[in-house]
């Protein structure tokens, strides 16, 4: 690897702590795959000096990416990138900003929920976790053009995760933040038609009983569950797509 940082990882994303945004431009050529696995990342120095940080600022960034898989530190010749097993996907994790705004439409997001769950929890359940396990909870609305487009129901497990512990959530989707900073390696989908609760419909601005498609979607790394989400949608505003290859030992 050149010394100078490639595009990708030369400059802060300026929304929280100066450690997690060093970890986030560090892990975006890593999982867009700009760096290779085997490369070699630049050093603490480089990247104190690259981006004005305490020693121990940068070294917390890249002990928090090599605890979630992404990074190899090695005595001898220091931090590379994880060797991972090629990606296969048959379905993407689908970015609901990106797809709002390929329609030419506005997208914004509303935090309406954000709660740290106690042991016993019954809505801790779907994530398969044991009881204990601390897991946080949100709840978030998702707009196309000022219309309700996705009512998103969240679980991340914090054993996975924990930097998810100290993030808000009121600027970044829980979605978007995890995709950029957090290594998976197995995702789940189901798709179902419902009808929508109370409880779902009055955010959702649908009938009760309206008909939604729902979208529930469980993501691992290794065994360890990292989040579990639902996805409500208006029956008559979401068009689900999925087009991908067939997949080639």
């Amino acid at each position: 690897m050149p010394d100078a940082l490639p595009e990708p990882a030369r400059d802060l994303d300026g929304d929280g702590p100066i450690w997690q945004q060093i970890r986030r431009a560090i892990a975006r050529p890593i999982l867009n795959g700009d760096w290779a696995p085997g490369s070699r990342v630049p050093s603490e120095f480089d990247l104190m000096e690259r981006y004005g940080a305490a020693r121990m600022t940068v070294h917390r960034a890249i002990r928090s990416l090599a605890s979630d898989g992404l990074v190899e530190r090695r005595r001898k010749s220091g931090t590379i990138v994880a060797v991972r097993p090629p990606e296969r996907p048959v379905f993407e994790i689908w970015n609901i900003a990106a797809e709002v705004e390929r329609r030419g439409a506005a997208y914004r997001f509303e935090l309406l929920e954000r709660v740290l769950l106690e042991p016993g929890d019954e809505r801790g359940g779907p994530i398969g976790v044991d009881d204990g396990t601390p897991l946080l909870w949100l709840v978030c609305r998702h707009f196309s053009d000022g219309q309700v487009l996705q009512l998103e129901e969240r679980l991340i497990n914090l054993a996975a995760s924990p930097d998810a512990a100290e993030q808000d959530f009121d600027r970044v989707s829980p979605g978007l933040w995890l995709l950029h900073n957090v290594a998976w390696t197995e995702a789940e989908h189901a798709i179902t038609a419902e009808g929508a609760p109370e409880a779902i419909s009055a955010p959702l601005d649908v009938a009760p009983d309206a008909a939604c498609l729902v979208v529930e979607r469980r993501t691992w790394n290794g065994l360890e569950p990292v989040t579990y989400v639902r996805l409500w949608h208006p029956g008559d505003r979401h068009r689900l797509v999925g087009r991908f290859k067939p997949v080639r030992a």
